[in-house]
């Protein structure tokens, strides 16, 4: 496995079991949150925050269809989970809306500048280099986190929402397209919590989706942050805990973010996941 440079890591990636469901890690993967300084350039920040501006000055949203994104069951089931909006939402680039926030879904796919972006030559030599073999891309979002009232994201792991057989097969890909500081809500995250299996899951279900399993009380003092300067980007492991803050700060928080899934190896996509490839658009390979 090839090292990264000016990697900080924080926690390894592990192949022990969990008490919920086991881990697999069979490709050296990186380590559960991993931060690199400046994997984009401020022009390339600057051109993707350019390109999302237009993209929202066009949106048109009829009221019907704004439905707010959330990671807490209660409102996620309440907001998301029986709209036809969410749930078809994985080939087409759709609005979401939080507490005041929105982001924005599947720009990998359909625009030229984030497309350009997810696949560029350094994204994929990154993903290359901590060994993922055949990775595709299954969704991507634009999150704002807009000052004063940016919405909290609370505690979750990945794979309850995009959930494979076996596990330890999906990564997130988070950069930074402003300074992600204490103060405007960066990341914060448990360490070692990627060996402990996946406490719940978002399964569809007639009436749109459900859940099985409960999200732990987890305790605040086991979380550590993670603030990241603008350009740089983090590695998620799909399955460590994670979560950020309220942003109640003067500055805005923005980020792109994409997760990939490694296709190898008789890995199996939940066919009961929110999220479904399409005839329109499959999960793109992310080597091309």
């Amino acid at each position: 496995m090839g090292s990264l440079p000016e990697l900080f890591p924080i926690q390894p990636w592990s192949q022990h079991p969990g008490p919920a469901v086991s881990c697999s890690s069979p490709h050296g993967l990186p380590e559960s949150l991993t931060a690199q300084k400046g994997f984009l350039t401020e022009d390339e920040c600057v051109a993707m925050q350019h390109r999302i501006g237009e993209i929202v000055a066009e949106m048109d949203v009829p009221l019907h269809c704004r439905t707010e994104f959330s990671t807490q069951e209660d409102e996620q089931l309440r907001n998301q989970g029986s709209t036809e909006y969410f749930l078809s939402s994985g080939d087409k680039i759709r609005f979401f809306f939080e507490k005041g926030v929105f982001d924005k879904k599947a720009l990998h796919a359909h625009d030229p500048v984030f497309r350009g972006v997810t696949h560029s030559p350094k994204v994929q030599a990154l993903v290359r280099s901590v060994g993922l073999q055949m990775p595709v891309v299954v969704q991507s979002m634009y999150i704002f986190k807009q000052p004063h009232f940016g919405g909290e994201v609370s505690p979750h792991q990945d794979a309850t929402f995009l959930y494979t057989e076996p596990l330890g097969r999906v990564l997130g890909v988070w950069i930074a397209m402003e300074d992600a500081l204490l103060e405007n809500g960066c990341l914060w995250f448990i360490p070692g919590s990627h060996t402990r299996g996946v406490s719940r899951r978002m399964i569809r279900a007639p009436a749109g989706t459900s859940f099985l399993g409960s999200e732990p009380a987890w305790d605040n003092n086991l979380f550590v942050p993670l603030p990241v300067r603008r350009g740089g980007l983090v590695l998620i492991h799909g399955e460590v805990v994670h979560k950020s803050e309220q942003n109640l700060s003067n500055l805005s928080r923005q980020a792109y973010t994409f997760h990939l899934m490694e296709a190898a190896a008789g890995t199996v996509w939940s066919p009961e996941n929110w999220l479904q490839p399409t005839t329109e658009l499959p999960f793109p390979p992310l080597y091309v």
